[in-house]
């Protein structure tokens, strides 16, 4: 039963290490569940050769999470098969219920399925997310910055990358003449074919073939602008999208008045 109960432990320790490994990915800028992923993939080594990966790579905290992540997962790898093979090879020599090899399948999915219910309790996420977040904070010299949580990431509004291409709507125009802040999306960031990054860029700024994006709003703006051609039919989109935009304003407006009259009242 050793090698069993070693198993069990060992897949724990794995999903704390996970857990933790997320936690400290969400706190250097990543999302959720980008952090997550990219922590699985790392402790599994399956690896995806995909943009996220280049950012995490690219940022030297996180580049260290996942290295550290890569030791661990062979390491724990290892040892959860090297225990899974002696826990059913000891059948053979052991007595009693204890060596009858369908009581330790038995105590094997038992156990995991109380470790799969562990993980997927909204409740203890929760709680293990908070100790973890206060324990990074306390004991090492992380850059604890949750920018999701910081800029509400969550439902419509959403911070994705935009590739500009020959014949979309947004190449060879600087940004004052675009209005985009009209349709309600922000641009954080360029990034120029040559790799050079310029952070909040002004209204001069002219968008070239090839450069990359940074944006933030509602994922419907931002997935309509990646579609849009250039021509009439792309300024027929940016006035519906304007349009549209002043709807929404006018319906937070309401619901702003409303809040404050039953505040007042």
């Amino acid at each position: 039963m050793i090698p069993l109960i070693s198993l069990i432990v060992v897949v724990l320790v794995s999903m704390v290490v996970v857990r933790i490994a997320s936690v400290a990915l969400t706190l250097t800028g990543l999302s959720n569940e980008l952090a997550r992923f990219q922590a699985r993939s790392a402790f599994s080594g399956t690896g995806f050769s995909t943009t996220e990966s280049e950012k995490v790579v690219r940022h030297p905290v996180r580049r260290r999470i996942i290295m550290l992540l890569m030791l661990l997962g062979n390491a724990g790898i290892v040892t959860a098969m090297s225990s899974l093979i002696l826990s059913f090879m000891g059948t053979r020599t052991a007595t009693g219920i204890t060596g009858n090899i369908w009581f330790r399948i038995t105590c094997l999915l038992a156990s995991l399925s109380v470790l799969w219910m562990f993980a997927h309790s909204r409740w203890i996420d929760h709680k293990l997310s908070n100790f973890i977040r206060w324990a990074l904070k306390r004991w090492t010299a992380l850059e604890v910055r949750d920018y999701a949580g910081l800029l509400h990431l969550t439902g419509d509004y959403v911070v994705l990358e935009l590739s500009v291409q020959a014949d979309d709507w947004l190449a060879n125009q600087a940004l004052s003449d675009l209005n985009l802040a009209d349709e309600g999306v922000l641009v954080l960031g360029v990034e120029k074919a040559n790799g050079n990054y310029f952070g909040a860029p002004r209204g001069k700024t002219i968008l070239d073939v090839n450069d990359t994006l940074l944006l933030y709003g509602r994922q419907e703006v931002i997935a309509n602008l990646d579609e849009r051609r250039s021509g009439a039919t792309g300024n027929w989109e940016h006035h519906k999208a304007i349009g549209k935009q002043m709807q929404i304003e006018r319906q937070e407006e309401e619901e702003l008045d409303q809040s404050d009259t039953s505040l007042a009242s």
